[in-house]
Formats: C-alpha cells, sequence, structure tokens
C-alpha cells in the first residue's frame, strides 16, 4: 500500500507540467486561470475539515502568523505565474527540472542567512548549477523563447524556495489546515488581481479547458500532495524528499509519451546533473538537520 500512495504521489506531481502545458496549448486557457482555480478549489477543499473540526480555529489566526502566510502567499502566486508561463515557451522537461531547484534555492537562502552547510551540501548545490548551465545553454543555441522559459521556471524554483521557508515559519504554530486554507486563499486572491492587470481572462472556457483545469487540481494538488503528506506520517522526510525527486524524470517521460517530446542530448545531461545535484542537496540537508536538532526527527505531521 505504502509503495502504492509514494506511485500516484509521483505520476501526481510528475503530472502537472505536462498537463499544464497540454491544457495551454489546446485550449483557450490563460497561465493564470489554471494558477487561480488550482488554488482556489484547493482553499475550499482545505476549510471543509477545518470548519468541521473547530470552527472558530481560522478566527484565532495572529498578526504574525498572517504575515507569514501573505508572505507565503505571494511568493507562491509569482511560483505558479513563472512556472506555468515557462511551460509555454521551454519544453515540460527543461521547466520541471529547473523550477523543481527549490531545495537548492532554500540551501542558498540559508547560507544568506549565515546558516553553514556540509561540504555534501555545497558539493550538490554546484552539481545542480552545472545542470542549470547545460540546460539553459543548449537552449540559448535553439531560440530566445526556450531560454525566457529556462530563467522564468529558475525564478519559479526560487520563490517555490521563499514559499516553503515562510510557510515553515507559518506551520511553527498553525496547523496545516488552517495554513493551507489561508495561504491558498490569498494565493488564488492575488492571481485573481494579477489576471486583472494583465488581462488574462479566469473564466468563460470551453469544456476542454475546464476538464484540463480540474485534472491538474486533482492530479497534481489533491492526489500529488495529498500523498505525500500522508508518507510523511510512515517514512521519513529523507525518503520522502527522495521519492519527490523522481518528479523530473516522471515529468520528462510523460511529456515524451503524451507529447511527442524529444530533447537534445546536452538537456538530458542537464536533468541528470539537476536530479544528482538535488538528492545530494536533500541528503546533505536532513543530515545537518539532525545533527544540529536531534527531534527534529521525531516530528509528526497532523
Amino acid at each position: 500500500m505504502t509503495f502504492l500512495i509514494a506511485a500516484l504521489g509521483v505520476l501526481g506531481v510528475a503530472s502537472s507540467g505536462p498537463l499544464i502545458a497540454a491544457t495551454l496549448g489546446a485550449t483557450t486557457v490563460s497561465a493564470l486561470a489554471i494558477a487561480f482555480w488550482r488554488n482556489a478549489i484547493g482553499a475550499v477543499v482545505m476549510v471543509a475539515p477545518v470548519v468541521v473540526r473547530d470552527p472558530r480555529e481560522l478566527g484565532r489566526i495572529r498578526a504574525s502568523e498572517f504575515r507569514w502566510c501573505l508572505i507565503a502567499a505571494v511568493a507562491l502566486a509569482l511560483h505558479f505565474a513563472c512556472f506555468i508561463t515557462s511551460l509555454q515557451l521551454t519544453s515540460v522537461a527543461a521547466a520541471t527540472a529547473l523550477v523543481c531547484l527549490q531545495s537548492a534555492w532554500i540551501a542558498v537562502f540559508q547560507l544568506f542567512r549565515g546558516i553553514r552547510h556540509s561540504w555534501t551540501v555545497l558539493a550538490g548545490l554546484a552539481v545542480a548549477f552545472l545542470g542549470v548551465v547545460a540546460i539553459t545553454g543548449f537552449d540559448m543555441g535553439t531560440s530566445p523563447e526556450a531560454l525566457a522559459g529556462d530563467l522564468l521556471a529558475v525564478a519559479g524554483g526560487a520563490l517555490a524556495g521563499l514559499y516553503t521557508l515562510a510557510g515553515g515559519k507559518a506551520r511553527q504554530t498553525m496547523t496545516t489546515g488552517s495554513y493551507t486554507t489561508l495561504c491558498y486563499g490569498m494565493c488564488a486572491a492575488l492571481v485573481a488581481v494579477l489576471a486583472l492587470f494583465t488581462g488574462q481572462p479566469l473564466i468563460g472556457f470551453e469544456a476542454a479547458g475546464w476538464l484540463g483545469i480540474a485534472a491538474i487540481t486533482v492530479c497534481a494538488q489533491l492526489v500529488g500532495h495529498t500523498a505525500f503528506n500522508h508518507l510523511l506520517a510512515t517514512m521519513s522526510p529523507l525518503l520522502v524528499s527522495m521519492i519527490i525527486l523522481l518528479e523530473i524524470p516522471g515529468a520528462a517521460l510523460l511529456a515524451a509519451l503524451f507529447l511527442a517530446e524529444t530533447l537534445p542530448a546536452g538537456t538530458y545531461a542537464g536533468l541528470a546533473l539537476i536530479l544528482v545535484g538535488l538528492a545530494v542537496v536533500v541528503a546533505g540537508q536532513r543530515s545537518s538537520a539532525r545533527k544540529a536538532v536531534p527531534q527534529l526527527a521525531e516530528l509528526g505531521t497532523d
């Protein structure tokens, strides 16, 4: 059963890039519409158990918790705007790999905050960013659009790292339900404002477009992320983090099968470097955390 849940989780998150690319390419759905409805539906789904469990929980949110949620929501909104737009400009495989650099960005942000990392983390960062150079270098030779898509995906990964750090601060005192409800809800509102200023519609799509939005929300948001949240209760965070990295080859394989996406050999080499580098970074960060704060390994999820 654990293997089945892990497989569903990998398929869920790996399907995000190909599903978004297919929806954007075959329908009139806008990039911000996907980000809006994914978060809006996620907020509605997450608020239900919170209200049933404790109707007054959301009313007890403190000002400091709200600020961290707002920072996380802003980062998440910009992350989705960058990542989904990048899928219109570069390959699914490259965009997915580059946006998955969030673990590396977290380590970089921690370095700027004065947190020292082991040599394994630094080595992993070097390998991962070497993969970025390989991918962007090959895309620079193909088209300016592909390079722009790569840079947007890199920015999306950095924003995802900021979202994770801010969410970690909020989650120190907030439950998963109240945090995700507030964060997803504010993110949806911010994306709606972005859509208004950029002129991207949020409604009025054909049936195929709404089907694509529903598939993205169910597969990536509800199945993928829920599966990994469940696994955190039965597996170590390190193992779950390693399994999530399978999103990179998974997205590349799905894009090749269903979108007939082919890549230069050098791009595949870049994907491999990012995957290996991130695995080393994740392992090194977990090892450092266990040495510095041993009790972290005993924390569960709610």
